[in-house]
């Protein structure tokens, strides 16, 4: 059987219907001059096939069936997998409300098998559903997913590592890979801008000096391009998107290629308690802001119109929001405020590798994903009780909590195969 045809040994009757019916005899001449009974009308209704349907029809129908059916439908047939991947399935899912946010956490462990926990999301934290499964990653080394970035485009999410990516198709279930960045780096910023990725900082180590190349990716045409040279060269920061500005925030402000390149260059490098401003659509970059308090920025996220940012002080956090929000969005574009700190265990707010922080976005929400490195390793340094303690900690900040002046939720933790995860966040 050629890739082109449909295999319907293992499928219900709805893929089994992609079939024609091969004793079904149309005649066109003999349905036109006789009449048609109630009893002929059923058969004849029985005998059609989702096959002899046009591409709309047939979209219609597809766009219809659960999210957990959707991987086997992808692999009926060439034809149904491209109406799956095509812009027009997501625009009718969104559209009949069959998408709903979830959060994909994957882990980045030494285990031969990747796996990935997903959080289905509702309006109480205390609804989320959350599931942990493998991966079809097996061909591909988990050093590949060591600090790597991940960006999320329709029901695709990107995997931005250091010399490769790859972008796994939920609704199909596949991985593939795709062109790789230009520059290689490590512990970069990245956000999506009208459905194309944008990258900026990073490097191979501190040592080496940071790229101040920004690159775009244009997932239609699976191209990275150049797109402008970053004002100040940036180690270990991370990114965010509102109103077709992509952000660039904190890190190490690395010096030129010369003062890097020794021991004294080096130690030189200071936490970057600021960000770049880079407006897509005019390939300009806006005036840089500081981020208030100092210290170092730990994660970030856009929401609701506003930049977080959560910034740590030895062993002390701090969340901060920047108005992002340009163009008749309330006229405080550029303000910072305060807000509420997340209720992080104090032993937990150790950030020197063991203890990692990520922030994404799920509609006006901020969802806080906190993984350990090593429990006992954090104890040691902390010199504190492990009681309580969780790998896997997720808080939620909701903007409009507590009368307006915000406040934070526990959702559920990550499952414990999940080590040192990425997080993003899709609609499925």
């Amino acid at each position: 059987m050629s890739p082109e045809s449909c295999n319907s040994r293992h499928f219900s009757w709805l893929v089994k219907s992609c079939l024609p019916n091969p004793t079904h005899h149309h005649s066109p001449s003999k349905s036109f001059h006789h009449p048609i009974s109630a009893a002929s009308f059923t058969a004849a209704a029985a005998t059609t096939t989702l096959s002899s349907l046009p591409d709309d029809l047939l979209l219609d129908c597809l766009t219809r069936v659960p999210s957990a059916s959707l991987p086997a439908l992808s692999a009926v047939c060439r034809r149904w997998s491209h109406l799956l991947d095509s812009a027009s399935f997501l625009s009718l899912r969104r559209l009949r409300g069959l998408l709903r946010p979830t959060l994909f956490a994957f882990s980045s462990s030494d285990s031969p098998t990747l796996f990935a926990a997903s959080l289905l999301l509702h309006r109480s934290p205390a609804d989320w559903n959350v599931e942990a499964s493998s991966l079809p990653f097996h061909s591909f080394s988990p050093e590949i997913f060591a600090h790597a970035r991940l960006a999320a485009v329709g029901p695709t999410i990107y995997i931005l590592a250091r010399a490769h990516t790859l972008c796994y198709h939920i609704w199909t279930d596949t991985v593939s890979s795709i062109s790789p960045m230009v520059f290689p780096r490590k512990k970069f910023a990245s956000a999506v801008v009208s459905g194309k990725i944008y990258v900026a900082g990073g490097g191979v180590s501190t040592r080496t000096p940071a790229v101040a190349a920004v690159e775009e990716y244009d997932p239609v045409n699976d191209a990275w391009r150049v797109v402008s040279q970053a004002p100040r060269r940036r180690y270990g920061c991370v990114g965010a998107a509102v109103d077709g500005v992509f952000y660039v925030i904190g890190g190490l402000k690395i010096a030129g290629a010369e003062a890097a390149s020794t021991r004294a260059g080096a130690e030189a490098c200071a936490y970057a308690s600021s960000m770049d401003l880079y407006d897509v659509e005019t390939r300009a970059w806006l005036r840089s802001r500081a981020v208030p308090g100092g210290g170092c920025v730990v994660a970030a996220c856009a929401a609701g119109g506003f930049v977080y940012v959560l910034a740590s002080h030895a062993v002390e956090l701090s969340f901060w929001r920047f108005d992002a929000r340009r163009g008749g969005g309330g006229g405080g574009f550029g303000e910072w405020s305060r807000v509420k700190s997340p209720p992080v265990p104090q032993q937990m707010r150790l950030v020197d590798g063991t203890v990692r922080f990520g922030c994404v976005a799920v509609e006006e929400k901020v969802v806080m994903v906190q993984v350990i490195g090593s429990i006992d390793d954090l104890l040691r340094r902390s010199g504190r009780s492990g009681r309580g303690l969780r790998e896997g900690l997720v808080l939620v900040y909701d903007p409009a909590g507590n009368g307006g002046g915000g406040e934070w939720s526990r959702g559920p933790d990550l499952p414990e195969v999940i080590r040192r995860a990425a997080c993003v966040t899709v609609e499925c």
